[in-house]
């Protein structure tokens, strides 16, 4: 009788599934698209329902019409991204332009490296990167909450946060001139303020954050490494000069780090695979995040960042790369 079973790995049994693991990420995203919702109104519902659409369709017909293979939409990672990418976007973008970065969200980023699990970026950040070079212009113009949540065009826009700090020292003026103009860390921290859908409310995102930690979805060192740099180099900035450098709890709740921090780096696809590549992917962003946002042409720069740290991942794996069972280490 045999007493071994030979088979290729994994060797461990866990109830877990790329299905399970998908949707509940899409569970965790609900609480920041409603606040979305709420304070963007009808055209936020307009633009995530799209996105969704588009990501699953284009995702279907590329599977099933060019590759010729069986469609994995039932899965929910073209749902993900779609949410994530109407979360990168203004909420009054016209919808021909979001299917244009659905479909390099899909098609370029995610399909033509073979599907999920093969892409080496995040498939949104490459949308939303490409819609902003591509349509400056309407990527750029920010809605700002709405009194009436049925309208659904010609909503008021404004800058963000990031943009009238931005704007403002490029004008000479200096932050403490500055801070009358900024709305305040409450107004942040809630999400009453201006800009894409997914940005809007840090305690919604850390509200998300929290049940996939409990729920084993992502692990703590890509977030916590990347908010931990990020405050820890802008604190150090702001202490070295007060004027012209913000202090770092403004960086923590203004534009998309707590998206990006959340749910973009910690991509399993597109992150390292041990702790220590994790925290040092993780520190990378963060660093990488401060320094455009400060010394850059773009007042935010998250996506960039994880982007770039998307591209070192293998190199990070091959360095962090743990001692097989059984290795003998040579010395010298």
């Amino acid at each position: 009788m045999d007493l071994l079973t030979v088979s290729g790995s994994p060797h461990v049994y866990d109830r877990t599934s790329v299905s399970k693991i998908m949707w509940g990420v899409v569970i965790a995203l609900i609480p920041a698209m409603l606040v979305s919702f709420w304070y963007f109104g009808l055209g936020a519902v307009v633009i995530t329902l799209a996105a969704v659409i588009f990501c699953v369709l284009l995702e279907y017909l590329i599977q099933t019409q060019i590759l010729k293979e069986q469609t994995t939409i039932s899965d929910g990672s073209a749902v993900i991204t779609g949410i994530l990418l109407a979360f990168n976007v203004p909420s009054n973008l016209p919808i021909w332009q979001l299917f244009i970065g659905c479909l390099v969200a899909i098609g370029v980023a995610k399909m033509s490296y073979g599907g999920l699990g093969k892409n080496p970026f995040n498939p949104a950040l490459i949308g939303r990167v490409f819609l902003l070079i591509s349509f400056p212009v309407d990527m750029t113009l920010w809605p700002l909450p709405i009194a009436n949540r049925l309208v659904l065009t010609d909503a008021i826009t404004g800058p963000t946060s990031l943009g009238v700090l931005k704007e403002g020292l490029l004008n000479q003026e200096t932050v403490p001139e500055l801070m009358s103009k900024l709305p305040d860390y409450t107004q942040m921290f809630l999400g009453n303020i201006g800009g894409s859908l997914g940005e809007v409310s840090a305690l919604a995102l850390i509200i998300g954050g929290f049940f996939m930690l409990y729920k084993k979805i992502i692990t703590w060192p890509i977030p916590v490494s990347y908010l931990l740099s990020v405050f820890a180099f802008a604190g150090i900035l702001h202490l070295i000069n007060p004027d012209l450098y913000i202090d770092p709890l403004f960086h923590l709740l203004a534009g998309g780090l707590m998206l990006g921090a959340i749910f973009m780096a910690t991509d399993m696809t597109t992150s390292p695979m041990t702790i220590n590549g994790m925290l040092v992917f993780g520190f990378g962003c963060g660093i990488l995040t401060v320094l455009i946002r400060v010394f850059g042409a773009y007042p935010e720069g998250v996506s960039f960042a994880i982007l770039i740290m998307n591209a070192t991942v293998p190199l990070i794996n091959r360095g962090f790369k743990p001692k097989r069972f059984g290795e003998v280490v040579k010395n010298g």
